[in-house]
């Protein structure tokens, strides 16, 4: 059991990968407020019918809500969407590639987070393999931006960069309530813990985000529906990814968990050049060599 969450983080990684391009093809026909959220309101359909078949057809006992669990999972959720809402907020800024590389310190950061509200803590040898990662995915990063390394690294303190490390730190804290929330419920086991916690989640960032674009512009709620086709692709690839980030969070620390998630960009990059013939520049292979480099130095720990 204490390896699953390797394949279930790969996979995971794998499924928000194809969710992040279907959101892609909706974001100029609904916003980026509601092509974020139909991977919620499109996706607890799917987690709350993965939650009943764990209960009524392989008879786990359901999980009793508890003030613990009810803390975190709003903790969590919240957390979550003022992330996805700080990320947001950059695509108008003019230094987003900036941004989106200091959100990547969310596995740091979240392995901060883990050891103070969980008390969890991470050995060396793991420690080196996400900050091996982390320059990878900031090599990455850098490749496409117009300032380069350089840039990054001089503009730590612009407002970009800011946005960026508050959205990662939103993103750990997230992560780390999630797994604190399936912890809490104790029961049957991880199966039935991580996909209560999904359910209860989605649920609240559902009426939340909705309760939002009605005030916001009610107009966003019916193209959301008028979308139901490409949406649905969105959900169901969504909730299958968070399945596995979920059940993997709580399986294992949240902060190697997200740290072997990052061989999303590595899943990225490879479709990018596979299917849309895009040119590989130097420093993204670089970056993929020392993601992989990272996540092998990880799970040897």
């Amino acid at each position: 059991m204490t390896l699953l969450w390797i394949p279930l983080t790969i996979a995971a990684a794998f499924l928000q990968n194809l969710r992040s391009a279907l959101q892609k093809h909706l974001k100029d026909e609904l916003g980026t407020i509601g092509a974020t959220f139909v991977r919620f309101g499109y996706g607890f359909p799917f987690a709350l019918l993965y939650l009943a078949a764990l209960i009524f057809v392989f008879e786990f006992e359901r999980p009793r809500f508890n003030p613990e669990f009810l803390a975190w999972s709003a903790t969590g959720g919240l957390a979550q969407i003022l992330a996805t809402g700080l990320l947001v907020t950059l695509f108008d800024a003019r230094n987003f590639a900036v941004g989106t590389t200091y959100s990547k310190t969310e596995t740091v950061q979240a392995a901060v987070f883990a050891l103070v509200f969980l008390g969890e803590t991470i050995s060396t040898t793991a420690t080196i393999g996400i900050l091996v990662s982390l320059v990878g995915v900031i090599a990455i990063s850098a490749s496409r931006a117009q300032s380069g390394l350089a840039g990054i690294a001089k503009s730590w303190l612009a407002r970009p960069a800011l946005i960026g490390l508050a959205s990662g730190a939103f993103f750990g804290i997230a992560a780390v309530s999630y797994r604190g929330a399936s912890l809490s419920l104790g029961g049957d086991g991880f199966l039935v813990q991580a996909s209560f916690t999904l359910a209860v989640v989605l649920v609240f960032q559902t009426v939340a985000m909705a309760i939002f674009m009605a005030l916001r512009d009610p107009g966003e709620i019916s193209r959301v529906i008028k979308a139901w086709r490409v949406a649905g692709l969105v959900g169901l690839s969504g909730a299958l990814a968070s399945i596995g980030w979920f059940t993997a969070m709580t399986i294992q620390n949240a902060a190697l968990v997200r740290a072997l998630g990052q061989i999303e960009l590595v899943f990225t990059v490879a479709s990018s050049v596979l299917i849309f013939r895009e040119k590989i520049f130097r420093l993204e292979f670089t970056g993929i060599v020392l993601i992989v480099t990272g996540i092998i130095i990880l799970l040897l720990h």
